[in-house]
């Protein structure tokens, strides 16, 4: 599993670029729910899915 897949930690999914910004609400196994600015609360099976983590530097999050 991905360390750096932790709550609090901002991702995209790389599929789904027009859900935007996501936040990593909890992560259990591989079941992450994430809250995307434009979709919403998901769960995501990052055994089928990778998330993208987003840098802290990102201007995305400033």
């Amino acid at each position: 599993m991905d360390d750096t897949l932790v709550p609090g930690a901002f991702v995209r999914h790389p599929g789904q670029p027009d859900w935007g910004l996501g936040q990593i609400q909890s992560v259990i196994g591989p079941r992450v729910t994430v809250n995307f600015e434009n979709a919403g609360k998901l769960l995501i099976n990052i055994a089928t899915v990778s998330l993208t983590v987003v840098d802290e530097d990102d201007p995305a999050l400033h």
